[in-house]
């Protein structure tokens, strides 16, 4: 039986040991808070339903009344690690310009979160990663910026790599943010969302140009590549990459230099269409972005002459429709010796499918390894069938009862990830403005 389908079955088995109460309980609101009751692992334990042998902390949650200004970051979002226990956390502030900032969380010694605000004023900041020379690395909405965080005014420090990438505002376009991951020469590769769903006029039509392709193509819906100069520097002017991306969020280098990217796919109504995807990116690869969905289906709005979606790079495997995957992470830490090598996912869509992590299986090159006619959870229980004949990722899901209790907690909505020097996993939750670990129970 293969793992994806065994997990769902499995975990839908388990689902059913909540109470009858509990039950009632889930539909009778949303909850925003964690209640908390024991322990995982040295820090208070949520009542989040884990996989066998895992157990989810609170951390710290901003409660109601507290200032995001002060009290800790309104939509934490980047996560990273830092010696000695401290992390930094990219705090989006509002789908407004200006009003992100970046913190560090430490803990005295009752284990009490302190916060500190490094940087105020920023631009929609997303990810934030440590770079091949140790610099610390921080995306906006327009430009990838760097930074001494253990200066004494660490915004006196802030120094812009690249500028100039697209200021994507929310309301006239559709994904503003901007990621990036560091190739294995050091070239940064950055994401640039597409400016609409799927390109389309008021009737419905592709918005296309002379040739017949969509306007918006030339541009953004893309993963540009930056050359890298030595000593923190990088060439202002950019390739493309890879092309044909709707929303590329999520990207993970592995140590074999695969390069993947989780595709959050256009946002139709239909609640079990179109799926997202996961995609091995090459030079010049065209994934099919606003033509083609899943294994090459066209879309509404396109001809068959301007879709070629035979011509376009097939995903290596289906995730869920509308699951949103915000997040890719290679585990290699200790407390879970099982994940090990496996490729961690965060499905934050608000939608039935979102508010999972799940463990992806891979193959020695970092590749997801995939079934056919498998399965996917679906809140609040249920599991449905994946088109037939079509590969999906193959794996565990390792919050398989993360969806909304009241009085007990919210669905989840994670964001980022990060591993602990113990092997613990740090998940950012920005709708419950969050910051769990996940431990060995």
């Amino acid at each position: 039986m293969p793992e994806t389908f065994g997990r769902v079955k499995r975990g839908l088995v388990k689902g059913a040991i909540l109470s009858a109460a509990a039950l009632v309980l889930a539909g009778a609101g949303p909850s925003r808070n964690y209640a908390v009751q024991g322990q995982c692992d040295g820090y208070p334990a949520t009542s989040v339903g884990m996989t066998d042998g895992a157990c989810m902390g609170l951390v710290w949650q901003a409660r109601a009344g507290q200032d995001g200004g002060r009290d800790g970051p309104a939509m934490p979002r980047g996560l990273l690690a830092l010696e000695g226990g401290d992390w930094l956390v990219s705090d989006l502030g509002g789908w407004e310009a200006g009003k992100g900032a970046l913190w560090r969380l430490s803990f005295d010694r009752q284990q009490a979160p302190q916060w500190r605000k490094l940087v105020s004023g920023l631009s929609m900041p997303h990810t934030v990663k440590r770079g091949p020379d140790g610099r610390i690395y921080v995306s906006e909405m327009n430009r990838i910026l760097t930074l001494d965080v253990g200066a004494a005014d660490p915004a006196s420090t802030l120094r812009t790599v690249i500028g100039n990438l697209p200021d994507n505002r929310l309301h006239d376009n559709r994904h503003p943010l901007s990621s990036f991951v560091f190739d294995t020469n050091g070239d940064l590769l950055v994401n640039v969302g597409a400016p609409s769903d799927r390109c389309l006029d008021r009737q419905g039509r592709g918005r296309a140009d002379a040739r017949g392709l969509c306007v918006e193509e030339a541009e953004t819906g893309q993963v540009r590549r930056h050359a890298f100069l030595g000593d923190g520097r990088w060439a202002e002017d950019s390739t493309v990459f890879a092309s044909g991306l709707r929303n590329s969020i999520a990207l993970v280098r592995h140590s074999s230099g695969t390069i993947l990217q989780a595709e959050n796919s256009v946002d139709l109504n239909d609640p079990a269409h179109p799926f997202e995807e996961v995609n091995v990116l090459r030079q010049g690869g065209h994934y099919g972005w606003p033509y083609c969905v899943d294994m090459q289906t066209p879309l509404p709005g396109w001809s068959a002459a301007q879709s070629r979606c035979s011509q376009r790079d097939k995903p290596v495997a289906l995730m869920p429709p509308h699951a949103a995957p915000l997040d890719m992470v290679y585990y290699a830490g200790a407390m879970f010796p099982e994940w090990r090598g496996r490729l961690l996912m965060t499905w934050h869509g608000y939608r039935r499918t979102g508010g999972r992590i799940m463990a992806v299986e891979v193959d020695e090159a970092g590749v997801p390894l995939s079934d056919t006619n498998g399965y996917y959870a679906i809140y609040p229980r249920g599991a449905l069938r994946y088109p037939a004949n079509t590969p999906s990722v193959r794996g565990k899901i390792i919050t398989p009862r993360w969806d909304n209790v009241a009085g007990q907690h919210p669905r989840g909505t994670p964001v980022t990830m990060a591993v602990a020097s113990d092997g613990s996993i740090w998940v950012t939750d920005d709708k419950s403005r969050a910051i769990l670990r996940i431990a060995r129970l």
